[in-house]
């Protein structure tokens, strides 16, 4: 009740008042859902994120849809109205991602070693030989190349052995790459080889978009671990708390599934109704975080071990994420890497 009076009180004070912000996280040129009271209060809304102007997509006074405008960070977002008598409704603070990287290409989740350090690649199209083929960014955020004579790098996963494994699907090869850069063949005849991840045994598992799941063991044993309905660019593996591999793939469906595959390569599916479904991540607490469209709106979708869904992130042409040991999600854009402080912590296989 006396919340409720509260509220009230803002309105017949003349400022706007709002009720809540979705979803919870964005990065630039995504949308964020505002929901009050008095939001236009009889003229066109004024939205700012910290200190830079949000171009308005909707508004009404229970209802206005902004965008996030380039160079808008973490902050205070605040609606108020147009005119002299402008009044402004109390601040409400929104995960708003800052650009890390850009001029880069990466098709699926980056990679973060155990000391913070992020992985991504430029893919280029396939047979592109490009200058550098995967960067390193650090730990204050420069980017530097690191590895400069692979054919699209698709897939990134750091393995317990502290090295880094990349998929080319240009040779259908993983290659094994030391802390210096240092390059070898792992294992080849992965077909289009794209998304990887490993076990908490150290055992590879890589996706051949032709339709195969291969294992592979940590003494280069290969076998096929399970087949799934081919993908049209690439599948995204996770390997998920519950112990079972989670595997995407984008098809021409606007529909798609995510699978949950079992030790004995039994494929279900754990959720269909996503679109394009790509790059995921668990956190410790078992939730899934996959980079997708979910009921026409774009970004980072979130579903709980019970099932249940929600826009987490709101961005466009998302294709991975990953989480880093500072507990921010690194959000990967067709062309960038963002950083979005959400406070949640990554699940660790090993």
């Amino acid at each position: 009740m006396a919340t409720r009076k509260a509220a009230q009180e803002k309105i017949e004070d003349g400022r706007p008042h709002i009720s809540g912000v979705q979803p919870p996280a964005a990065i630039a040129g995504g949308e964020l859902s505002i929901r009050g009271r008095g939001l236009a209060a009889g003229n066109k809304p004024r939205v700012t994120i910290g200190d830079v102007l949000a171009p308005v997509v909707i508004g009404s006074d229970a209802l206005v849809i902004v965008k996030v405008p380039e160079g808008a960070s973490a902050g205070e977002l605040v609606v108020g109205s147009t005119g002299e008598d402008a009044k402004l409704s109390e601040a409400w603070n929104c995960d708003i991602g800052i650009c890390v990287a850009e001029n880069l290409h990466p098709v699926a989740n980056p990679a973060v070693d155990a000391f913070g350090n992020i992985y991504t690649t430029f893919s280029g199209s396939r047979g592109q030989k490009v200058p550098v083929s995967v960067y390193r960014i650090d730990l204050n955020f420069n980017l530097r190349p690191f590895i400069n004579d692979m054919m699209n790098p698709t897939g990134i996963a750091a393995g317990p052995d502290e090295l880094l494994y990349i998929s080319s699907r240009f040779d259908g090869v993983v290659y094994q790459v030391t802390p210096t850069g240092n390059m070898s063949v792992f294992v080849e005849g992965m077909g289009v080889a794209t998304g990887i991840c490993f076990d908490p045994l150290g055992n590879l598992y890589v996706g051949d978009r032709s339709g195969t799941i291969f294992k592979v063991s940590s003494t280069r044993q290969i076998f096929v671990y399970a087949t799934v309905e081919p993908s049209i660019s690439s599948y995204h593996l996770a390997w998920g708390p519950d112990q079972h591999l989670y595997v995407s793939g984008p098809t021409t469906s606007s529909f798609d599934s995510i699978y949950r595959i079992a030790d004995n390569g039994d494929v279900e599916t754990f959720y269909r109704g996503l679109g394009r479904p790509q790059g995921m991540a668990f956190d410790a607490d078992g939730n899934l975080y996959s980079a997708a469209s979910w009921m026409g709106r774009k970004g980072v979708v979130k579903i709980t071990p019970a099932g249940s869904v929600e826009h987490f992130l709101s961005g466009p042409g998302i294709v991975g994420l990953a989480f880093s040991p500072s507990r921010s999600m690194l959000v990967a854009t067709t062309n960038a890497i963002h950083r979005v402080d959400v406070g949640i912590r990554g699940y660790q296989v090993f």
